[in-house]
């Protein structure tokens, strides 16, 4: 369609049935972009009314679907009912910090006893470990949950499991065929399971998880019994929301409606820790995923990254408001200093970026690298080339790596199939994102691995790049009504993303640099109409520079709506992804 983007992108129209415009015109009563837009994803149209108005209860399936709940249920009752102590292993990332905060709070709810544990990410590394289980077991745990960890956890399991503790696996990781020896492995990623649920993550398998647990405790009258009001799961949606959009699960199915709903929740700041950051951070009520992806998820994560691997679950169970704020007001500055640390190392490893079109695959080396960051580094480099990603940090002999992923292609197949050869001391990961340990004199072998993979697999990448629009809009479509209409389609996010809009014709009128990152920029229609423009991280940018120049081209631009408040005024905006230069005008 267009030659001259300014970021080489091919721009292609999605394709969209009419048919099935006009059924879910009649139908839904939207407008024609909507139904187009919806047309487009190809759904199936008894899917189209869970799509267009996700609900928990018509999505959700009996968690006995899901392979081994039954079993980890009724051990779990056991302890229960014995007052046994319940220990909880949690990842350090959201997802694991969501999950761990959910289950412990759960418990504290119902009076169960229970002791969270979380690994420091530099010097324990990914997963369980017999440092952490020694830990939970001098504080007498008799009972040991793995959040967003331990399907590939042999050893440390069979460390347990020979002083007769069982372990319950919550987790949504890549598995292999052989599983550790735990009690249950409650993954819908296990390759024996059929549950349809592999796009969850470990938050929202410990939601499934809880609403078996408490259908149990019900049937059983046991919380009659003890006195107690059963626990409404649904007021914990604001943990499973934040994990699920900051682990970049797929927004489908049940996924979609945890967000939805969890936003509301969120909305409410019923969790103290959640309330306080969001304050800190002077968030208004517009909560969307963005503010929950970009500016809540990293503080969660940065006490992890610098070395305060417990700080984000905390936030999340503690209750006390004067350590809460405290907790939220680390993480904040923890944030700054991961930023600063995220900076100067981006720019280190974009300097040792040589032919980036060259390799389907984007794998670069470095010593001493921080750990903390190498995720976040890898996610960038993956943002700005549109390819997988990953980072390895060597000190001696053994590197530590951060992979990341985009759409249509699995990481943590790729990792798993790389321990399976030996190229790995270990790894895992699920389809967006990874990590790894290597030996130095492996690493040749495993980028022409993961080259070999990528390409036999996925041919796309090597093509050109392509951007798709949803629909070509006017000006005067920049309005709370459309915008109103369009928020219709979310939550927003990775498997659901946000429609993307071609306005053409625009004249560079003003234009102004932010941070010495992104731009702000007002743009002049044929008929008149101004619009207020955003293009973010695009200061070195082609975009950048064309924007900053004064340049009498008309352009056209696809990008994205974004809403505005201040001051009880609401503007919408356009988020530029990319321009297009009418050098006829």
């Amino acid at each position: 369609m267009n030659k001259s983007s300014l970021l080489g992108k091919e721009w292609i129209f999605k394709k969209f049935d009419n048919n099935e415009v006009n059924f879910i015109k009649e139908n839904f009563s939207l407008n024609e972009i909507l139904s187009k837009i919806i047309s487009s994803k190809k759904l199936n149209r008894e899917d189209l009314s869970n799509y267009i108005n996700p609900i928990i209860k018509n999505l959700l399936p009996n968690p006995q679907v899901l392979r081994d709940m039954t079993k980890g249920i009724e051990r779990t009752y056991q302890a229960i009912i014995s007052n046994e102590k319940i220990g909880i292993f949690g990842d350090y990332d959201v997802d694991g910090a969501t999950s761990t905060a959910f289950l412990s709070r759960y418990f504290k709810s119902i009076k169960q006893e229970n002791e969270i544990y979380i690994p420091d990410r530099s010097t324990e590394g990914y997963g369980p470990s017999k440092k952490g289980f020694d830990k939970l077991l001098k504080d007498n745990s008799k009972l040991i949950f793995t959040l967003d960890c331990g399907t590939l956890a042999f050893e440390p399991i069979d460390y347990l499991t020979k002083k007769k503790i069982d372990v319950i696996v919550l987790d949504h990781h890549q598995s292999e065929i052989n599983l550790p020896n735990a009690h249950s492995i409650i993954n819908p990623n296990r390759l024996d399971d059929d549950s349809n649920l592999n796009y969850l993550c470990a938050a929202g398998v410990t939601f499934m998880f809880l609403v078996g647990l408490n259908k149990k405790l019900r049937n059983e009258n046991w919380f009659k019994n003890n006195n107690l009001t059963e626990p409404n799961l649904l007021n914990y949606l604001d943990l499973v929301s934040l994990g699920t959009i900051c682990d970049v699960v797929p927004l489908i199915g049940l996924n979609r409606a945890f967000v939805k709903q969890g936003i509301k929740i969120l909305k409410k700041k019923k969790n103290i820790g959640l309330k306080t950051l969001i304050d800190l951070c002077k968030l208004d009520n517009n909560l969307n995923t963005y503010h929950i992806g970009y500016i809540i998820g990293p503080r969660i994560n940065a006490g992890g990254r610098v070395g305060k691997c417990t700080h984000g679950a905390k936030l999340l169970i503690e209750e006390d408001p004067k350590s809460v704020f405290t907790i939220a007001n680390e993480l904040n500055t923890f944030n700054y200093e991961r930023q600063n640390i995220e900076k100067d190392l981006l720019n280190i490893v974009l300097n040792k970026i040589n032919n980036p079109e060259k390799n389907p695959i984007i794998i670069l080396v470095g010593e001493k690298w921080h750990e903390g960051v190498i995720g976040i580094i890898a996610s960038r480099i993956k943002d700005k080339y549109n390819k997988p990603a990953i980072i390895i940090s060597f000190e001696n002999n053994v590197g530590k790596a951060s992979a990341r992923s985009v759409t249509g292609f699995d990481i943590g197949s790729l990792i798993i199939s790389a321990v399976q050869e030996n190229l790995l001391i270990k790894g895992g990961g699920h389809k967006m994102a990874g990590g790894f340990s290597i030996k130095r004199e492996n690493v040749n072998k495993f980028v022409a691995f993961a080259n070999r993979k990528i390409t036999t697999l996925n041919k796309i990448y090597l093509q050109k790049k392509i951007l798709m629009i949803d629909a070509e809009i006017a000006p005067s479509a920049l309005n709370y009504d459309f915008f109103s209409k369009i928020e219709i389609l979310s939550p927003f996010g990775s498997g659901n993303p946000e429609p993307k809009f071609l306005i053409k014709n625009l004249k560079v009128v003003k234009t102004k640099t932010i941070k010495d990152s992104h731009i702000s920029c007002n743009l002049l229609s044929d008929s008149g109409e101004m619009i207020k423009c955003f293009s973010f991280n695009s200061f070195s940018t082609n975009i950048g520079g064309f924007l900053l120049k004064k340049n009498t081209n008309k352009i056209d631009i696809v990008g994205k709506l974004s809403l505005n408040e201040w001051k009880g005024k609401k503007n919408v905006e356009f988020i530029i992804d990319d321009i297009s230069v009418n050098k006829n005008h």
